[in-house]
C-alpha cells in the first residue's frame, strides 16, 4: 500500500516557504476532497490562499511544521495555540505515504511536551476517516462560510499521553 518515504524530514515554517505552501494548499483541495465537496465549495475554499500574505501571515502566527522530501516541501501541519491541530495540508502526489501522519505526530507530540492533555481538530469530510484512524473522536458538525460558499467540518478530540483508553 504506502511506502516509506526518502528522506522524509520535519522543519519549521520560514516566511519564504508561503508559495509552495499555498501551491501545496490548493493542490489537495483541489485534487484531493472532490468525492467530499462541489466544485463551488473547493474554490472556496482554495480561494484561502490566494492572498499569499495574509496566508504566510496566518503560518507565521501559529506553530508550522513542514514536512520535506529530498528538500522540497511535501506538507505542512500548523498547531494554533497548545491544543488545536489548524492545518494539516498534505501535496496529492504523497498523499497516503506517511506525510500527514509524521506531521500529526509530530504536533501531538508538541502540544503534549506543552502540557496539553487533549488535542482538537476541526476535520473537512475528507480527513475525517485520518484522524479518527489517530484516536479522535467526532464531537460535533459545523459548517463554515467562506467566500459565499458553505462548507462542512467535524470537531474532533483526542486524549493525549496517559492510558489513551477512551471512554
Amino acid at each position: 500500500m504506502g511506502q516509506a518515504l526518502p528522506n522524509a524530514a520535519l522543519r519549521p515554517f520560514l516566511a519564504a516557504d508561503t508559495p509552495m505552501l499555498a501551491a501545496i494548499f490548493v493542490a489537495a483541495i483541489q485534487e484531493l476532497t472532490g468525492d467530499d465537496y462541489s466544485e463551488d465549495q473547493q474554490e472556496a475554499w482554495a480561494s484561502v490562499a490566494d492572498n499569499e500574505a495574509a496566508f504566510g501571515k496566518k503560518l507565521a502566527s501559529e506553530l508550522t511544521l513542514i514536512a520535506t522530501m529530498q528538500g522540497s516541501p511535501v506538507g505542512f501541519a500548523a498547531l494554533k495555540g497548545n491544543d488545536h491541530v489548524d492545518m494539516l495540508y498534505v501535496h496529492p502526489s504523497v498523499a497516503g505515504q506517511g506525510v500527514g501522519t509524521l506531521l500529526c505526530d509530530a504536533l501531538e507530540k508538541l502540544a503534549g511536551a506543552r502540557g496539553t492533555k487533549t488535542i482538537s481538530v476541526d476535520a473537512s469530510d475528507t480527513a475525517i476517516d485520518f484522524f479518527k484512524k489517530r484516536g479522535y473522536a467526532a464531537q460535533q458538525r459545523n459548517s463554515v462560510t467562506i467566500n459565499g460558499e458553505w462548507l462542512a467540518n467535524t470537531t474532533m478530540k483526542k486524549e493525549l499521553g496517559g492510558s489513551g483508553a477512551q471512554p
